[in-house]
């Protein structure tokens, strides 16, 4: 890897091992009875609570209840009782969380709007960024950490309204087999099966295996999802002072897609006719557009990690994690496309969205955590250094078709002007209208290239029992550069082959809390933390080009106010916390030929939680979140959306998830889910443009669990009770993602 890093950055990571050396060896010479023994943080999940107390990520270097932010933590307990098979069903149990869809490179992709921005380069497993395009799955994920609030101290680039850290299962001490067998409505077949293997002398293995398959709920001859995984990892030294753990991950998925149903589109109604309201349009729940005979979404994803730890005491650790990934994509969907006002004759056109990547990371984390005390001030720290190089390879697939001459991408029969598979019946659309058209791959158009050298510096002072400092900074070096392999044409414009574009920008993000803790089991918080997002950090949101390439980072800031409690002897942890993100700097147009750092937004809300045990048969988790978005500085041809809310921001939700032990062995749950109104667009209504809108909606689940023995249960989940047809996400200008109708599945949980 050193022909990648420039001198300067070589240099910079000279001076950052010298500097965790000299701490080092400082905390090493302490007189140990002189060190403030702060509670210690251990990377394990809590899996028979909904409550968690600790988070696995050692950047926290205080208790979540000393944290001066936001931390949600969705468990192992909430993810299996809830049946969470994914991110996104997962994420849906999290108010203050919305869904977006992309088009071209991002659809089908996990792209949650956490506090109203974007977060899809906002997520990580064990601490790495994990930002390709892909979806993930649960079957090797102990619990999901949620960070809210502007975070790029943390994490670097990106992380806006938070972050989202994943928390891998790997080898432990001990041994353990278990799994799951399920079978449900719509061909629902899922199982898992987890053994983990003490071999003795601090060593142990892991193999986790996953195979799913299901048709989407409410559908018939429509999307059908199909993937397997294999997670294996082996632990040395478990129990002594030099760890190393070395796992794989691989998801592979062959799917056929689903991107829901068009807007109610206002735009190009004929003559005579009122203009629509832009909501979903009114068809059957569970129409499918899609086009059988050529749609396809095929991904594959892995990740090699490599974790060596070393404990120079029980206060001070060195870890350093090296982990390679490849996440390959290769799609072609329907876009329910009624741009040309289609829907009026009864008509939607099914344009092609399709995409070829290939995308390569490598990333190393060295890190020095631990505690120590200079003088009476007690401090639990953790500095280090990050190195990360991505690249990725794009391309997409050429079409020709009878009738149409030449060969594109898009373009046929927008109009419906012909009777032919690229549009079908509003109402009843056809998915099995034979593809008479050839699809030729064009590999590897353009080339991606992002790498970023960063210091970090995190430390959660104590100056007695009452009173926390929390203070963090960090240092990023990122470089940028987009090349054109090939003549690549959009929107009639062809780029040539040879292009260069580039972007090199470093900048510093802070964090600062201050935290009261007027007794043992509840702390009062401010809080002040910043956020950046360099151009070409996630080029499917504003990729490099030559109006951006020589911008500044996007900016932003969340001031923060909350506060944080135990409850009933411990059994139950309650959160409330009132905040503003601001974001400055943003990459608008200013001309049709120019962009610029003008733009500017704000989110204002409060959130709620509660987690825990009311009793000791009863469990609940609910949470709620309020956001008042604005945007207060748009781009030129967008100067009618100032004022209004941001796309994908719900100014109400909320999230709810109940147990209750009825019997020695009957345990029943419920939960619901509430999202308020979304706008996927607030463009005006004019001849090009239209506001869209996602209703309101409220969904319940149902779940009843018997336990056969110690080591066996059967548990029936049914969603979405009442049928509801809802949407989950959307495109802001074309599509619509309808939610799963009402399925049930019955699963055997066995654990020995």
């Amino acid at each position: 890897m050193s022909s990648f890093i420039r001198t300067r950055k070589k240099f910079v990571s000279s001076a950052i091992a010298s500097s965790l050396s000299m701490i080092a060896t400082t905390a090493i010479a302490q007189d140990q009875s002189q060190v403030v023994q702060l509670p210690t943080i251990h990377a394990e999940a809590t899996v028979n609570e909904l409550k968690v107390d600790k988070s696995a990520n050692a950047k926290y270097v205080a208790p979540l209840k000393d944290t001066p932010k936001t931390v949600s933590i969705l468990s192992q307990k909430l993810l299996k009782e809830t049946n969470s098979n994914t991110l996104l069903e997962a994420l849906r149990n999290e108010p203050g969380i919305t869904l977006g869809a992309g088009e071209g490179g991002t659809p089908y992709t996990d792209i949650p709007y956490i506090r109203g921005y974007n977060g899809q380069s906002a997520i990580y497993v064990d601490g790495v960024r994990n930002s390709t395009t892909q979806n993930r799955d649960m079957f090797a994920i102990d619990q999901v950490e949620i960070t809210k609030g502007s975070s790029s101290a943390l994490t670097g680039g990106s992380g806006v309204g938070g972050s989202i850290n994943l928390i891998p299962k790997v080898a432990h001490e001990g041994d353990e087999y278990q799994g799951t067998v399920a079978g449900g409505t719509d061909n629902y077949k899922h199982i898992v099966l987890d053994a983990n293997k003490d071999f003795g002398n601090g060593i142990a293995g892991r193999v986790i295996a996953m195979g799913h398959e299901n048709e989407k709920p409410g559908q018939h001859n429509g999307a059908e999802y199909a993937r397997v995984g294999l997670a294996p990892s082996i632990a040395f030294g478990l129990g002594s002072e030099n760890r190393a753990t070395l796992s794989y991950y691989f998801l592979k998925s062959n799917d056929e897609p689903d991107s829901g149903v068009p807007f109610n589109n206002p735009n190009n109604p004929p003559a005579g006719t009122d203009k629509a309201d832009g909501r979903p349009v009114n068809v059957k729940q569970g129409t499918y557009y899609g086009w059988k005979d050529r749609d396809f979404d095929k991904r594959e994803n892995h990740i090699g990690t490599l974790k060596l730890e070393h404990d120079f005491n029980d206060d001070l650790t060195v870890t350093n994690t090296t982990t390679y990934s490849r996440s390959k994509a290769d799609y072609i969907f329907t876009n329910p496309d009624d741009s040309k006002g289609n829907i009026y004759n009864g008509k939607v056109y099914r344009r092609a969205t399709q995409s070829i990547r290939d995308t390569e990371a490598f990333t190393d984390q060295l890190s020095l955590a631990g505690k120590l005390n200079t003088g009476a001030i007690a401090h639990s720290f953790n500095v280090g250094a990050e190195y990360n190089r991505e690249k990725t390879n794009r391309g997409n697939y050429d079409m020709t078709y009878p009738g149409y001459p030449g060969s594109t991408t898009a373009g046929f029969n927008a109009n419906c002007a012909n009777n032919d598979g690229w549009c079908t019946d509003l109402n009843n659309p056809s998915a099995n209208d034979p593809w008479l058209g050839t699809l030729n791959p064009n590999k590897k158009q353009t080339t991606l290239t992002n790498e970023t050298v960063s210091i970090y510096a995190l430390d959660s002072i104590e100056f007695n029992k009452y009173w926390l400092l929390n203070l963090g900074v960090r240092w990023d070096q990122f470089d940028t550069n987009l090349k054109y392999n090939k003549d690549v044409t959009s929107r009639g414009v062809t780029t040539t082959a040879g292009t260069e574009y580039s972007n090199d920008t470093d900048y510093f993000s802070y964090q600062a809390g201050v935290v009261f803790r007027p007794t043992e089991n509840g702390s009062i918080y401010a809080s002040y933390a910043t956020a950046a997002n360099p151009v070409g950090i996630d080029p499917d949101i504003d990729g490099l080009s030559v109006s951006t390439q020589d911008l500044e980072p996007e900016k932003a800031r969340t001031y923060e106010i909350g506060t944080k409690w135990s409850l009933w002897d411990n059994r139950a942890n309650a959160t409330a916390a009132i905040f503003r993100t601001e974001k400055q700097n943003t990459r608008v147009s200013i001309d049709a030929n120019t962009t610029a750092n003008v733009g500017e937004s704000k989110v204002d809300g409060f959130e709620l939680g509660l987690t825990g045990h009311i009793t000791d048969k009863w469990e609940i988790a609910i949470g709620y979140s309020y956001l008042d978005s604005e945007l207060t500085k748009a781009a030129y041809n967008a100067i009618a959306q100032e004022g209004k809310p941001l796309p994908f921001v719900a100014k109400q939700s909320a999230s709810l998830w109940s147990t209750y032990q009825v019997l020695p062995k009957l345990t029943l749950g419920a939960g619901a889910q509430y999202r308020d109104q979304v706008y996927a667009n607030t463009n005006p209504n004019t001849a090009t443009t239209s506001t869209k809108i996602l209703p309101t909606f409220t969904i319940y689940n149902a779940m009843a669990k018997y336990d056969v023995n110690d080591n066996v249960n059967l548990q029936l989940n049914i969603n979405n009770i009442s049928n509801k047809r809802y949407f989950t996400s959307a495109h802001a200008a074309h599509y619509a993602n309808e939610g799963d109708g009402r399925n049930a599945v019955l699963a055997v949980n066995f654990k020995y």
